[in-house]
């Protein structure tokens, strides 16, 4: 069993970590991250590690908090590790990390968003010979402090990964001085997991919904940066300029910093048995059947995990106009894109997704969005694109022996 403050495995099996200097073997992977609890990057890491070929990588998860839900079913793949507690001061120095780096001794060490300042000065410490920084996604604009740590971090990062060129060109503008170390990587999900499945009416029925109930939903972490706030305002002017029966509903799955003041909002705009909050589920394949349309109401986006998965699953989108959004919609689904901060505009996308007679265009529009995930948003291609990076000239002949 794990404990705060070691780097013991998570397996019984003995531990066999990584220790550079070998030929033809495989090539260490470090992932560190704040934990991987919930939210897209979290699945993203998980998805990584399981499908990186575990004939050529060997692949450890290194969490600064703790591990959390994504790291359930890893062991297989990966070891994973919680960190020492690190106090204040290792801003500066982090000898307790650096001390686990050097015991873990990767290849490669990549961070993920949220760690980048703090992991990369102590790999670089460690002596690891290659890191690798994915950013998943920035608020924008950038606080200014951010940025000033992120710079320092990117001078000593071998390569910068942006889920978007949306974000690339954020990161070029303020944080990156040096564009040859960046590149585009597209998240992408499993196509065969979120496929599109029949709607058999169970949503509806744990929900007490009627039948006919049309259903907005939205899977993610409720965050400042995700607007929904901004939704719970625009579904309120949806029902208020809702004619007919049933009306709809909105079903939020997610957790987060905002829950509290999301539900006090949805108290003050009186629709306590309008807007329903899941909490946390495992099962988000069958809720993405059950909604008509998915949205994000995101002020800032990277490439969004759940906005690709809910595509692959056949859900028509309506989302806001920011960061990757436009790309991974394409053109075909451009008209489903709303301006960021605009309730009003958002309500409106909805009504006419909703109400487009018999919902032939909707239907249209959400096959659209599979082909899409298809051509452009492979799980496998992603994982692809990692691998050659991992395998750059620092580790190339541990590839090749």
């Amino acid at each position: 069993m794990i404990r705060t403050g070691t780097t013991t495995s998570l397996t019984s099996a003995p531990r066999t970590w990584c220790a550079r200097g070998e030929r033809a073997r495989r090539v260490c992977v470090l992932h560190i991250v704040l934990d991987l609890n919930a939210g897209g990057l979290e699945r993203l890491v998980a998805d990584l590690v399981r499908r990186v070929d575990p004939a050529r990588f060997d692949s450890h998860v290194l969490a600064l908090r703790f591990l959390g839900r994504n790291a359930r079913g890893l062991e297989p793949a990966s070891r994973l590790h919680v960190a020492a507690p690190l106090p204040r001061w290792t801003m500066l120095w982090p000898r307790p990390l650096i001390r686990q780096i050097r015991e873990l001794a990767p290849d490669v060490v990549h961070t993920h968003s949220g760690v980048w300042y703090k992991a990369s000065l102590a790999a670089r410490w460690a002596g690891v010979p290659r890191l690798i920084h994915t950013d998943h996604g920035r608020p924008y604009p950038d606080p200014l402090g951010t940025r000033l740590l992120d710079r320092l971090a990117a001078g000593r990062t071998d390569v910068i990964v942006a889920v978007s060129a949306a974000l690339a060109q954020q990161l070029v503008a303020g944080v990156v001085a040096d564009r040859r170390r960046l590149r585009v990587v597209p998240n992408g999900v499993d196509a065969e997991r979120f496929r599109p499945r029949l709607d058999d009416g169970g949503l509806r029925r744990e929900l007490g919904l009627d039948p006919a109930a049309p259903i907005i939903g939205s899977v993610g972490r409720f965050d400042a940066v995700k607007g929904y706030d901004l939704m719970v305002e625009a579904f309120a002017r949806l029902r208020s300029g809702w004619r007919g029966a049933p009306p709809a509903t909105l079903v939020l799955a997610g957790e987060g910093p905002e829950s509290g003041r999301l539900t006090a909002l949805v108290e003050a705009r009186q629709l306590r048995d309008a807007v329903r909050f899941l909490g946390w589920r495992d099962d988000i394949e069958r809720l993405l059947a059950g909604f008509d349309v998915f949205s994000l109401a995101s002020r800032s986006e990277g490439t969004s995990v759940s906005l690709l998965e809910a595509m692959s699953a056949g859900a028509c989108p309506v989302v806001t106009d920011v960061g990757g959004n436009r790309a991974v919609l394409g053109p075909e689904l451009g008209h489903r894109l709303v301006p960021p901060g605009d309730a009003q505009a958002l309500a409106a996308a909805w009504m006419a997704a909703l109400r487009d007679g018999g919902g032939e265009r909707r239907r249209a529009d959400a096959l659209a969005a599979r082909r899409r995930v298809q051509e452009r948003f492979s799980l496998d291609a992603m994982v692809r694109a990692y691998e050659r990076l991992y395998l750059g000239d620092a580790c190339a002949d541990l590839a090749t022996g």
